[in-house]
């Protein structure tokens, strides 16, 4: 090789080194200011301006960490999480139970408590420390007010013709809600049996399957659909800006209205590519600050038990909820089971 030519490849060599580190460490100081969330949908507003909205964007300007938010189904996003278990994409996992037993269960969550953890009712955390409510919520159904000149008010009416078509729940094993179509129609029926007997009836006038519970409310809104299921924080938060949206829980006929908590619970995915911000995102949103918001800006149920809300959301919450039953289900039971009833729901619904 000729000198200059030797002395030119030797100096591009040495040129490209420093170029190279330079990408390298541009690339690592943008991923140490970020943080992924895999979340279940409810908690991101129609028009930017949910819970997740301004608890992120506070986020980002105190600390300088980006939020990257996924949103889809619990199911979907704790399937997500499992499949990448050996490459781990998500930092915090936010789902509906029971999929945050689940994804608990399978080893994609690691233990850490947030600060004020403690401040978080017993039965609202896992006793491993792997998972802790950050928003509270129940429950329930919606329905369009305007097409429906008298409200539904039990299950044994959703079975009448006029819903032909006019009626979607989100799918189980699928949806957190849709999960939870199954759960109290098991409780409200007495047993399996008898509640997989009713939603094969209600099938008729269901529309079909949906895999985001969220899709749901602006259907109802529209009058595509009269009766959705849902639950209390997405749905009266939906009802600012969809005005026909009525909020109900469903009874057994001549029995009283029952609903169950059904919080959105966050935990830190284990192996985290970004595990110190997640921590300081869980944090955050157990914060004073963010957890005062969960009514104001959430329309939902603040997880700490600190946190006395008194704005006119949580006024017009706690007159909601007034007179339904809250039950508590047997969440152990429906971790371990929970392929079998949704595979035994298939099986009754066709579907």
């Amino acid at each position: 090789m000729p000198r200059n030519t030797l002395k030119l490849a030797i100096a591009l060599s040495l040129l490209a080194v420093p170029v190279l580190s330079a990408c390298g460490g541009s690339s690592a100081a943008s991923d140490e200011k970020s943080v992924t969330v895999y979340s279940a949908d409810g908690l991101k507003g129609e028009n930017g301006d949910g819970w997740y909205d301004q608890v992120f964007k506070d986020f980002e300007k105190e600390t300088g960490i980006k939020v990257e938010y996924v949103e889809g189904g619990s199911g979907e996003m704790a399937q997500r999480a499992l499949r990448e278990k050996n490459n781990p994409q998500a930092d915090v996992l936010v789902t509906l139970p029971p999929f945050i037993q689940q994804a608990d269960g399978k080893g994609l969550l690691q233990k850490y408590a947030p600060q004020d953890a403690d401040k978080v009712n017993g039965a609202d955390k896992a006793a491993d420390g792997t998972w802790t409510a950050v928003v509270n919520n129940y429950f329930g159904f919606v329905h369009n007010k305007k097409e429906l000149a008298q409200a539904p008010t039990t299950w044994e009416e959703l079975l009448d013709s006029k819903y032909k078509n006019k009626l979607q729940y989100s799918t189980p094993g699928v949806a957190g809600d849709g999960t939870a179509v199954l759960i109290k129609a098991i409780h409200d029926f007495g047993g399996q049996d008898a509640a997989l007997a009713y939603l094969k009836k209600l099938q008729a006038n269901n529309v079909g399957p949906s895999a985001s519970t969220g899709k749901l409310a602006p259907k109802v809104d529209k009058g595509e659909l009269l009766v959705a299921n849902g639950d209390v924080q997405m749905n009266f938060a939906q009802s600012k800006t969809m005005p026909n949206l009525g909020l109900w829980f469903p009874a057994r006929q001549g029995g009283k209205p029952t609903t169950f908590a059904l919080p959105y619970a966050a935990g830190l995915v284990t192996k985290a590519p970004h595990s110190e911000n997640g921590k300081k995102l869980l944090d955050y949103m157990l914060s004073q600050k963010a957890q005062a918001q969960v009514s104001t800006i959430g329309g939902g149920f603040a997880a700490r038990s600190d946190v006395k809300a008194t704005d006119a959301n949580a006024i017009a919450l706690t007159k909601l909820m007034d007179g339904v039953e809250v039950f508590e289900p047997d969440w152990a039971d429906i971790d371990e089971n929970l392929t079998t009833y949704v595979d035994a729901w298939k099986s009754a619904t066709g579907s």
